[in-house]
């Protein structure tokens, strides 16, 4: 229930994960965090817990998300707050089992038309929660009020990346996506899903974009230096250009 203590905390993230590049590791990150910035934070306990729960993300990143020590250069290639959210939420989905079981139920849900509207009410959420059994069989089961602070984590989190505007709302809208945000959701899902990922790009999806969007969002990414249209059997492909995540080291994307 990590959410229950921290959303995406984009500045912190980003300041960790720039702190990484320039320390090289882990323990030495740690140190520069608490010795040199302790004073900026609430107390050694939340800062611990926020720490450790930040870092997990990024250590625990998977080969189809960037390298962490590309995010400081990606985050910088961001021209908004939002922008450097939707990176990060790709880290948060793959590290937390639980955030991704509920962004995963919840566009399967929308897939088959069981979900309607962008409804992310306490009753929803809820609703998803007590739908999840583990591997032993048994189900769900937290005190509500913890529950209900996890779904105002989550909905903290559908903020940051512009699902829901404003703090009081629980419905919202697919939101807008910027160039660098783009190129990491088209290159999560193409790293993710085979041959065949355009039939469900998994990092559009887990943005919450229809499928209607989706061709514009693909000639988008072609018009970048980064993907392009190749024909394969008489078909258009898209694919990078390069390394999936090449340009997250090199200059314009």
């Amino acid at each position: 229930m990590d959410l229950t203590r921290c959303g995406l905390l984009v500045e912190r993230a980003e300041e960790l994960a720039r702190l990484y590049r320039e320390q090289g590791n882990w323990n030495d990150v740690k140190d520069v965090w608490f010795d040199e910035r302790l004073s900026n934070r609430s107390t050694r306990s939340s800062s611990q817990a926020i720490f450790r729960v930040l870092t997990s993300r990024l250590k625990n990143a998977p080969a189809n998300l960037p390298n962490p020590r590309d995010l400081p250069r990606i985050l910088e290639k961001c021209a908004t707050s939002r922008d450097k959210a939707q990176v990060l939420y790709f880290y948060l989905i793959e590290d937390d089992a639980l955030v991704k079981y509920a962004v995963h139920e919840y566009v399967s849900r929308l897939e088959s038309g069981r979900q309607e509207s962008l409804d992310f009410s306490d009753e929803t959420l809820m609703d998803i929660l007590h739908s999840l059994e583990y591997t032993d069989g048994s189900s769900f089961d937290y005190a509500d009020s913890t529950i209900r602070r996890w779904c105002e984590g989550f909905r903290s989190v559908m903020r940051e990346i512009d699902v829901l505007e404003t703090q009081q709302e629980v419905v919202g809208l697919p939101p807008s996506i910027g160039e660098v945000p783009l190129l990491v959701s088209l290159g999560y899902s193409y790293e993710a899903g085979g041959d065949e990922w355009v039939n469900s790009p998994k990092g559009l999806l887990y943005l919450f974009q229809p499928e209607d969007r989706w061709d514009e969002l693909f000639n988008r990414a072609a018009r970048t230096e980064s993907w392009e249209f190749v024909e394969v059997h008489g078909g258009l492909r898209l694919r990078p250009e390069d390394a999936t995540y090449g340009w997250a080291t090199g200059g314009d994307v």
